[in-house]
């Protein structure tokens, strides 16, 4: 069999609403997440063992690293159908920034259980490796399906949104790593934060969902920013530039998105800030 591959795209969480943390150790949220057409590329193909090799920009961040989720998600695949550990050699080509508020290990995760699926043959559907992918993390499902949808709960509890329509917009990353748990702990001491899913937009056309995300907030943007400054700095800087309609920090950072009206404004805006900030990573990209 010839090596298959697949992109496991990046996340971005339009707004992100979080409740104060609860007694089973975990902070409730309501959040809309989007994908981009940018993100890392997994490659798969049949071996005598099980074996991960990482390449690419961000592959330095990665080194270590024995046993990542990628890894962790095909042990525990190979479990669930009875087969023990695969024989399969993996490719991550690391494209997206670590520790960046994008979702990547869990993208990467779920592009592999679906590549490992293919290549062995095993009779189960997306909704079977969702059940597997939140064994690995409260994000995997949503990774997993690589869908818009409204998250609730830990994340786990997904609404697909099929009205939300492509969303021109540049990814920004400071070259700074934002820690989750660092984040969280700061969320808990500002004690300021509120798991409530909004109402929908009056309507799903984009300049709608602009005006109705200027409403919405990341709840953990301001702790993010208190930790890491570099990510205030994208936010303005993004902020300025010609035809950014939305700033907004994905997830619990690094990485900002701003949101245009076309794919031509977000590529030239992406441009302009690449000049003026060379170490940053910049990609224009559409969210769906």
């Amino acid at each position: 069999m010839a090596a298959i591959a697949r992109l496991a795209p990046a996340k971005v969480n339009l707004f992100l609403h979080v409740g104060p943390l609860e007694a089973d150790g975990y902070h409730p949220l309501a959040s809309l997440v989007a994908f981009a057409d940018i993100g890392d590329r997994l490659t798969v193909e049949p071996a005598e063992r099980l074996s991960l090799a990482v390449c690419g920009p961000f592959a330095g961040a990665l080194e270590g690293e024995g046993d990542n989720l990628v890894l962790r998600a095909v042990r525990a695949l190979g479990a669930a159908a009875g087969i023990g550990e695969p024989g399969l050699r993996i490719t991550l080509d690391k494209q997206l920034p670590v520790a960046a508020g994008l979702g990547g290990g869990s993208s990467d995760a779920g592009a592999a259980l679906k590549l490992a699926r293919d290549a062995l043959g095993l009779p189960l559907n997306d909704e079977a490796l969702a059940g597997i992918a939140a064994g690995i993390g409260a994000d995997g499902p949503m990774c997993l399906h690589a869908r818009a949808a409204w998250a609730e709960g830990r994340g786990d509890a997904l609404t697909f949104e099929t009205s939300l329509p492509p969303l021109p917009a540049l990814l920004v990353n400071p070259g700074v790593p934002s820690s989750t748990g660092a984040v969280y702990r700061a969320f808990d001491d500002s004690a300021s934060g509120s798991a409530d899913r909004p109402l929908p937009p009056s309507a799903w056309d984009p300049a709608s969902i602009l005006d109705w995300l200027a409403t919405q907030r990341n709840d953990l943007q301001a702790p993010a920013v208190s930790l890491a400054p570099a990510i205030g700095e994208a936010l303005a800087a993004t902020a300025d530039l010609p035809g950014a309609r939305l700033t907004r920090m994905s997830g619990s950072g690094a990485t900002v998105f701003a949101l245009f009206d076309t794919a031509a404004a977000a590529e030239a805006a992406g441009v302009a800030l690449s000049a003026l900030r060379p170490g940053w990573w910049v990609r224009p990209t559409v969210l769906r």
